[in-house]
């Protein structure tokens, strides 16, 4: 397939293209940037880059080059976000939360509304923020949508993604947690650690779903190749745990106590609102991607975490 990969140079995007590379696809890369993105050098050999904002319609109009490789592209694959927890919630940040998902979006739907014939497939991201936070439920792909400021965000997100044309299947995927030793919360986690220093953030019973990127990676794949799946589908593992689990869990991959908690207040404030991705969870369930006959290579957290803390010493 010749695709059109958007937001796709940060953490998931540089284990996707290897991934999509050696299915055989043809791959275009959408970035602001495209001189800062790092890829090994036999990835980046084969990769097409256009240098556009996709958040700006201007950069989808008609004879653009970003217009044009769409218009060639038999699918498309949508992650554009600036990240969630990286900095305190200032109203200029919030307004960049949603813009680089909003706008990427739907000026990316409108563009799409423009073509004759537009690609089969959109995989378009979104997150478990959807549901909100709980301590108690259990979220499944029907679950209702949360009331707080992510729940929201991601409810827009996947509706401006639906609005695509009707020739167009639409994958919404859910993501939890990536664990990666490249980049996101486990990246974070593992210098302190491997210094003896690590534990639990906030009470330490709040819910985790995460997901490891490999696996991620391979459910997107899935995604674009399989004319069966469509529609919105949680992409986490299948074994939800709590805070002090997943603490505990690295600690013994690592060799390392793992008894000094992180004060929640501490985490409130650095980052503000945004501690609430860390602070606050959710259980959300895979059982979607069971149905579909996905087979995880990293269903557990023990083995995501071997996988990940093998591939950061190599």
């Amino acid at each position: 397939m010749r695709l059109l990969l958007i937001g796709c140079t940060g953490l998931v995007g540089r284990g996707l293209i290897p991934v999509l590379q050696a299915a055989g696809h043809q791959l275009t890369l959408v970035s602001r940037r495209p001189s800062s993105a790092v890829f090994p050098a036999e990835t980046a050999q084969s990769l097409q880059w256009i240098q556009a904002d996709p958040a700006l319609a201007s950069s989808w109009a008609a004879s653009t080059p970003l217009h044009d490789a769409l218009n060639a592209s038999d699918g498309v694959v949508n992650l554009a976000g600036e990240p969630i927890a990286e900095q305190r919630w200032t109203a200029q940040h919030l307004e960049i939360l949603q813009e680089s998902r909003l706008g990427t979006t739907r000026h990316l739907v409108s563009a799409l509304a423009t073509l004759t014939t537009p690609p089969s497939v959109l995989v378009n991201a979104s997150a478990v923020g959807y549901f909100g936070t709980s301590s108690d439920q259990r979220f499944e792909e029907s679950s209702p949508a949360g009331a707080d400021f992510l729940a929201r965000l991601c409810q827009q997100w996947e509706q401006a993604a639906a609005e695509k044309p009707a020739a167009t299947r639409l994958v919404v995927l859910r993501i939890g947690i990536v664990l990666s030793s490249e980049g996101g919360a486990l990246a974070k986690m593992l210098p302190v650690f491997r210094a003896g220093f690590g534990g639990p953030i906030g009470s330490g019973q709040q819910w985790m779903s995460w997901i490891e990127r490999g696996d991620l990676c391979r459910i997107i794949q899935s995604s674009l190749e399989s004319e069966s799946w469509s529609g919105v589908i949680n992409a986490v593992a299948p074994d939800p745990v709590t805070m002090a689990v997943f603490a505990g869990s690295l600690g013994r991959c690592l060799g390392r106590p793992s008894l000094l908690a992180v004060p929640g207040p501490m985490l409130q404030l650095l980052l503000g609102d945004g501690s609430k991705v860390v602070l606050e969870g959710q259980f959300v369930s895979s059982s979607r991607l069971e149905e579909l006959g996905f087979s995880f290579r990293c269903p557990t957290l023990p083995v995501a975490l071997d996988v990940a803390t093998s591939s950061s010493s190599r």
